[in-house]
């Protein structure tokens, strides 16, 4: 019995460490650990052991002190954004790509995350190349691939170990820089005699020597791309990215000083090993040399599968399924192997100078996006944009126009490149048609340019010049309404629009459906459409408040336009919409469609004009939107009450064709005889456009000018706003 209760007790006590392990959340990082320490070691990397000696042996120290501040000014300007925006929204795995995504979208989003992943990865490989000389500087006869394939695997297993062993690690390459830092501070070469402040520039110019340094400050990510492991995004990366900009800045100007304090310009410019050869104790000079590229290579290594694993949970890239698995302690194992992979190739392979370009542009980008980012939302004014950390608004621009003059400066064949890459990915993420789980601020920026557009379009006078078809179109019924999509489209693309409405008391949720779902051919054609549904007992009632409503609205119709059917019933309520219409300064345009031809082969245009009548301006307009859109031929037409009129008339309409610059191959057409029975005789066309008179509309002459011409007929009035002459 005792034992049958041992035994219990134990079974339960393992399925009590079980259950423990299985709820065990992932452990998060700090500040300091999570931040701070991938940041610094990141940043300060083989250029500050190797090249800054030079950079102040070519320019002087106040020529160094100039690129390392004018470098530093753009990643503070961006660690600024960063650390503001993070202190607005969620900042979800993938650092950079998170805050990209959730602000201008999946596709934005992707198509820098996607080139940054790139870039981290091809980081790792470089980093490690790069330690892999140093190693040879102290044992040249090891075989260059066997200690970069071992120093690869190395990394590999700490990193697929877990984050927290990756840290642990890079907390002891940070003491070994700091003893390398500290034994070069404390240089026993004695001081020069003479102080260079400007140096001769004889390896290079100013902008060159800066191309080599700025690589140097690049690195302030590493922390971000840890967001999704990290305890308190919104607190972490302030705190840890600004202060490791903060003082790694201090380190370099500190160097700087130093290397013109003890060095002559031309030991500066020849002497790689400067740093080493005048140290306290030159081996920890040289271990600070491999352990930055090693910490280098460890933080892109952590970085850059956390980004992959987030760009494949919201299926950006391909086999998002296996790279967005994580294992229980929030590891990236799968994105991790890839990643190894990807990096071995290249070791081999060895030869990454093309590459090396391009991945100091695509974190160029990243910065200048970040800035991007927060500079709009700074000035939509939007509520929802109220970061704890604020920061002035000259901050993020001068990060981000200081981005790209850096990138043409460093390197312009690569900016273009890089710039290329990024655009075709955007489309082809953009094809994907991806949706996200939260809202981004893209249609509120256009909706923000647009309402400042109109207010600045309201201080100035509309004219003739400027306009193009917006049609208010009245649906009487959605659901059963057979109107001429096509023809309406051939009327206002590719620059009007369309305002519809209908007039319902009842089901008025179904008849939206059924409105959006009538228009959305035009819609998928890329003209503007907008849809209503007015609830009112009364059609009339209700159109007359719409077209009042639309009058003082900044993006208001101009053209009203009917179809007129066989129910003579209804030509009252048209014809009072069509005089409300005319009172709110709006043209109108009446179709009637022939029931058998509709619209024929949509190609040939006949528009009739009266001699000294004031309404054919809408008409001749309409008629060149067809034109332009049918690819077809127009005819003017008039008609000639005597023969002795003819040679006046076809003076009348050359002139007009010559005045409205219509197509050359236009023809004219003088008619004489009674109007009706030269309508008969009428050169044959797809549409026929007539001009309406000012007072009534003569509703049966209308039905019975399409069995008169064997074609749909357009009858058209103008509202004293347009112009064919312009």
């Amino acid at each position: 019995m005792n034992i049958e209760t041992a035994k219990t007790n134990k079974s339960a006590y393992i399925r009590k460490i079980f259950t423990r392990k299985q709820s065990t959340t992932p452990k998060k990082f700090g500040v300091f650990g999570g931040v701070f320490t991938p940041n610094v070691l990141t940043i300060l990397g083989v250029i500050m052991y190797l090249r800054l000696a030079w950079v102040v042996g070519n320019v002087g120290f106040l020529g160094a002190v100039l690129i390392i501040i004018l470098s530093k000014t753009v990643t503070i300007c961006t660690g600024l954004s960063m650390s503001s925006i993070t202190t607005n929204i969620k900042i979800g795995a993938g650092g950079a790509y998170s805050i990209i995504s959730k602000s201008l979208g999946l596709e934005a989003g992707g198509s820098i995350g996607i080139p940054l992943y790139i870039a981290q990865t091809l980081s790792v490989a470089l980093y490690i190349i790069g330690f892999t000389e140093g190693w040879r500087m102290v044992f040249p006869g090891h075989d260059h691939l066997l200690v970069a394939s071992l120093a690869l695997l190395g990394l590999l297993t700490v990193s697929y170990i877990s984050a927290h062993l990756a840290i642990k690690v890079q907390f002891v390459i940070m003491t070994i820089m700091g003893i390398s830092l500290v034994s070069f501070f404390f240089t026993p070469t004695e001081p020069v005699s003479d102080f260079v402040l400007i140096g001769n520039f004889e390896d290079g110019d100013f902008w060159y020597t800066f191309a080599v340094f700025f690589p140097a400050v690049t690195g302030i990510m590493a922390g971000a791309n840890m967001s999704g492991d990290l305890k308190d995004p919104r607190r972490a990366i302030p705190l840890g990215t600004m202060s490791s900009v903060f003082i790694t800045m201090v380190v370099y100007l500190v160097i700087a000083y130093l290397c013109s304090r003890i060095g002559q310009p031309e030991d500066l410019r020849t002497n790689q090993m400067f740093l080493v050869n005048n140290a306290l104790w030159g081996p920890a000079v040289i271990a600070g040399i491999m352990g930055a590229t090693l910490s280098s290579a460890l933080g892109s290594l952590m970085g850059a599968p956390r980004i992959l694993q987030a760009l494949a949970e919201q299926k950006t890239v391909p086999f998002h399924k296996f790279f967005a698995l994580k294992t229980q302690a929030n590891e990236p194992r799968n994105a991790i192997i890839f990643t190894g992979m990807v990096v071995l190739v290249c070791l081999i392979l060895g030869n990454l100078n093309f590459l090396a370009g391009l991945i100091t542009m695509f974190f160029l980008i990243t910065y200048g996006m970040l800035n991007l980012v927060v500079f709009i939302q700074q000035g939509m004014k939007i509520i929802s944009f109220r970061p704890t950390f604020k920061i002035p608004r000259f901050a993020p621009l001068i990060g981000a126009i200081g981005c790209i003059l850096i990138m043409f400066l460093i390197n312009p064949v690569f900016s273009v490149i890089a710039i290329v890459i990024i655009v075709t990915i955007y489309f082809w993420l953009a094809k994907k048609e991806l949706h996200t789980p939260w809202g981004d601020i893209r249609g509120g920026l256009f909706l923000v340019l647009a309402e400042r557009a109109s207010r600045l379009s309201a201080q100035f006078p509309k004219h003739q010049i400027t306009w193009k078809p917006d049609l208010l179109l009245p649906i009487e019924n959605p659901e059963v309404w057979a109107g001429p999509l096509l023809f309406i489209r051939n009327i206002t693309y590719p620059a009007g629009s369309i305002f519809s409405f209908t007039v319902k008391n009842e089901n008025v949720q179904q008849t939206e459906e059924s409105l959006k779902s009538l228009l959305r051919p035009i819609r998928d054609q890329g003209i503007l459409v907008n849809s209503v549904v007015l609830e009112d007992e009364n059609f009339l009632h209700g159109a007359k408040l719409v077209i009042q409503m639309l009058k003082g609205g900044a993006f208001r119709p101009n053209i009203l336009f009917l179809t007129l059917g066989d129910d003579k019933r209804k030509d009252t309520i048209i014809d009072e919409i069509v005089a409300h219409a005319a009172k709110n300064e709006m043209g109108t345009i009446i179709l009637r469609q022939h029931p058998r031809m509709a619209f024929g082969m949509m190609q040939d245009v006949n528009i009739w004009l009266r001699d000294k009548s004031p309404n054919w301006h809408l008409a001749m307009l309409i008629t060149l939107q067809l034109q332009a859109n049918w690819e077809g031929k127009i005819n003017l037409v008039t008609v000639a009450d005597d023969k002795k009129d003819e040679h006046r008339l076809y003076k009348f309409l050359e002139t007009l064709s010559d005045q409205a610059r219509l197509p050359a191959m236009t023809d004219f057409y003088v008619l004489t005889g009674p109007f009706k029975n030269k309508i008969k005789s009428a050169p044959r066309a797809d549409v026929n456009i007539f001009g309406l008179a000012q007072n009534t509309i003569p509703f049966d002459f209308i039905r019975e000018a399409t069995e008169l011409t064997h074609s749909s007929c357009v009858f058209v009035k103008d509202s004293g706003k347009e112009s064919a002459l312009v």
